[in-house]
């Protein structure tokens, strides 16, 4: 398995190759089979199939897995987060981890130090069908609506807010295990895809820690351009990967 991520991975790091060249070599990317996801190399994206699950409400997630937290996420998936994971790494995306608490020091220098979370940076959007028919993808930003009292807040406050849901990390999650047996994805057992408040085992994350305390980054739906209920939808995912790279 690392040896096959090894040679897709180097598909994004060589120098440029003609056309039929570039065409040979994306054909392992686009033959991959990973459950309800699609490597969308035409749009250099990660597409989820996924199912609206709520209406109303407030988030804590945008995403999560099938019967988990579908009562505070917008959309739910089949895939599982460790495959949508191995998708964003063939993409040439980077994993960090969520935020953390880690033991630094020995002895009576030892002390807890929080750790923001870190990771490649991933714009997140929807795919959905307009009136006529036709797919047209729409930012995060369309469904998502700061909590509070709307006559209280400004065209300028409610876009300043917004702001921060225009790109999310790619945390990670974490393996979890004792000894040398197999390892749990926590994602994989929690549901949490894509989070809006810091949990510690999402895949997705803000850039920074934001808790319920934070009052003023609470978020529900705006369902004004979301489908029904029980709509099936793509979720696209698109690591900006030229954007990260030109400034190494």
């Amino acid at each position: 398995m690392k040896m096959l991520f090894r040679s897709l991975l180097s598909l994004f790091v060589i120098g440029p190759m003609a056309a039929n060249e570039k065409e040979k070599a994306s054909a392992p990317l686009a033959d991959l089979k990973l459950p309800g996801i699609k490597i969308n190399l035409e749009e250099r994206s990660v597409d989820v199939n996924s199912t609206v699950c709520l209406q109303e409400g407030s988030l804590e997630f945008v995403a999560c897995t099938k019967d988990t937290k579908e009562h505070e996420s917008i959309i739910s998936v089949r895939a599982k987060p460790s495959h949508i994971h191995t998708a964003l790494l063939l993409l040439g995306a980077e994993a960090g981890h969520p935020a953390i608490r880690k033991v630094v020091g020995e002895g009576d220098e030892e002390r807890w130090i929080d750790l923001p979370p870190k990771g490649s940076l991933i714009s997140v959007s929807f795919v959905i069908k307009n009136k006529e028919g036709q797919q047209i993808e729409r930012p995060l930003t369309d469904f998502i609506d700061r909590s509070g009292d709307e006559e209280e807040q400004t065209k300028e406050e409610k876009a300043k807010a917004k702001a921060h849901l225009k790109t999310f990390l790619f945390a990670g999650s974490h393996l979890h295990g004792n000894g040398e047996g197999p390892k749990t994805y926590l994602a994989d057992k929690s549901g949490s895809v894509i989070s809006l408040s810091t949990f510690g085992d999402e895949l997705l994350c803000l850039p920074e820690v934001y808790g319920n305390e934070n009052h003023s980054l609470q978020w529900q739906v705006d369902s004004t351009h979301l489908p029904k209920m029980d709509t099936e939808i793509i979720l696209r995912l698109r690591p900006k990967i030229k954007k990260e790279r030109a400034k190494r």
